[in-house]
């Protein structure tokens, strides 16, 4: 009786959970999406059966949307992309692509944004400021803090602590003690959270908090929803007294918009205390759970002024989400006395879709170009456009040592086989690459030179050079490039190298689908 009773609540729970699937809000979000595709469809269907009678239309249409393409100030591999479907599908790419191009919540989101960042903008300037940054004479660094400050108001700080981490296992355990120290309020950001150990124990020390008055906001992206947590969470939390925003949820209609997600990953205790990084919160990030090998993830902590900048990104797009823009940001910009002399360059920086520039592609680039002995990078995805395969040519081609350390197991199958096609032409150039044997490298960083380094949530893919909310940390001359450095070794003692026999044994198959998913690697 006891077994037939487990059974039968067995088969409750799965019809539960099929119930779920079937009349869910993702699968309704999805087949409205999808039926807003086949329209579009079917509309081209109807004019290619009257085509003839339309030749000259369908021409004139395609060719103002190709001239349109063409001129459009973005990446080339975007054109292409674009290109594409448009002299495929005539009428159908034309329409998409307008369709897409001309869509009220964008511009909705770049007027907030230019708002938003004119009023961060004199909040920066009460920091120290690029052009007064002293650096030894060092004119390249001189004109990469000017660059952080003219194209996107960032500061460059000069008495600011900075610890590095090199596992997520590791920051976990600084970032309970920090939320543990909170006192006045505490912003989290991320892209993904999942319930399970690590966000429960935050979670748990948030509540607390809230109830000894300490100020307690929390965003995360709309993703989240679809797979990972109920579309009503953030009344839950709430509930809690935890204010919530959920950035770009999902929603069934058409548009680029869901493109853009927020990848950051930020979390600013009292104005003190900064942490930024890969790992965001969930038990694989903590190796808690291992889901694909052991995750190799990195973050750091921020102490001192530069702690401002990373709250002015948080309130950026806390601020988008709102319907009432928050406009007066001083209270949440503490000073920090107890930092004191030149610890190095500390540049908090942050990125976006909408910005006029590519902040965390040309950073990158900058120290490709600038290196005189080495770069080292870890990235989880390599999707490439062929302004960064240039830097990482000029760069090994100068006799710098240029070596990326990739997941040896992959979390997704298609960017894995897309990696693999950059490969051999690197190798060629004299890009060393490695591939992590033990798992999952997520970490996201370069260092360079024993001198300059980039921390944050930035890929060595599309997505984050062009799509996405990113945010880093850039460090010059600070004491804890060594530990970076020194972590990049130990991790590539563990790594197999790839070399261009072993790029020759890869599955013709698998590269042929590289292959031909490069030609929209844009969109991935």
């Amino acid at each position: 009786m006891k077994g037939l009773i487990m059974k039968n609540n067995a088969n409750n729970k799965k019809k539960r959970g099929l119930f779920r699937i079937v009349f869910g809000r993702t699968t309704i979000v999805v087949l409205l999406i999808l039926m807003q595709v086949a329209m579009l469809f079917c509309a081209y269907a109807f004019l290619a059966n009257k085509i003839i009678y339309y030749q000259g239309v369908i021409t004139a249409i395609s060719f103002v949307t190709l001239v349109c393409i063409i001129n459009n100030d973005e990446n080339a591999g975007f054109k292409i992309a674009w290109i594409i479907p448009v002299l495929a599908f005539p009428v159908f790419g034309a329409l998409f692509y307008l369709y897409c191009r001309n869509q009220y919540s964008i511009k909705m989101i770049k007027g907030k944004l230019n708002l938003i960042d004119a009023d961060i903008k004199q909040y920066q300037r009460k920091s120290i400021g690029a052009d007064s940054v002293e650096v030894n004479n060092d004119l390249g660094e001189v004109g990469i803090a000017n660059y952080l400050y003219n194209s996107g108001n960032y500061s460059a700080y000069t008495e600011s602590g900075i610890e590095y981490y090199p596992l997520g296992d590791d920051m976990y355990v600084s970032l309970v003690r920090e939320l543990e120290k909170a006192e006045k309020f505490i912003f989290l950001e991320y892209f993904i959270i999942a319930k399970g150990y690590m966000w429960d124990s935050i979670l748990d020390i948030l509540k607390r908090k809230v109830s000894e008055g300490v100020e307690v906001r929390l965003m995360y992206d709309g993703m989240c929803s679809f797979v990972l947590l109920p579309y009503s969470y953030p009344k839950q939390l709430e509930e809690y007294g935890i204010k919530c925003r959920m950035f770009a949820p999902i929603v069934p209609v058409l548009s680029t918009y869901h493109n853009n997600r927020d990848h950051r990953k930020i979390v600013v205790i009292d104005g003190r205390t900064a942490f930024t990084g890969g790992v965001n919160l969930a038990d694989e990030y903590i190796n808690h759970i291992e889901r694909f090998g052991h995750w190799k993830d990195t973050g750091v902590m921020i102490k001192g002024d530069a702690v401002k900048s990373m709250t002015l990104m948080f309130l950026q797009l806390w601020n988008v989400s709102e319907q009432h823009m928050e406009r007066h940001y001083s209270k949440y910009l503490i000073d920090n006395p107890e930092i004191k002399g030149n610890q190095g360059i500390v540049i908090p920086f942050g990125d976006g879709p909408y910005n006029r520039e590519d902040i965390g592609k040309n950073v990158y680039i900058d120290i490709l170009n600038r290196a005189h002995r080495y770069v080292h990078i870890m990235t989880p995805y390599l999707i490439l456009d062929d302004e960064m395969v240039a830097a990482l040519r000029y760069s090994a081609e100068r006799d710098v040592e240029t070596i990326i350390i990739m997941p040896h197991i992959p979390d997704k199958k298609y960017a894995y086989l897309l990696a693999r096609t950059y490969y051999k032409e690197l190798i060629e150039y004299g890009v060393k690459i490695y591939e992590y044997t033990p798992g999952f490298v997520h970490a996201k960083q370069f260092v360079s030179d024993d001198i300059r380094g980039v921390v944050g949530s930035f890929n060595l893919d599309y997505r984050s050079m062009y799509l996405h909310y990113e945010c880093a940390v850039y460090m010059y001359n600070t004491p804890v490039i060594s530990d970076i450095e020194k972590d990049f070794q130990d991790t590539l003692a563990k790594c197999q190298q790839i070399t261009v026999k072993t790029c020759n044994e890869y599955s013709k198959i698998g590269m042929l689908i590289g292959r031909v998913l490069r030609i929209f690697a844009p969109l991935m």
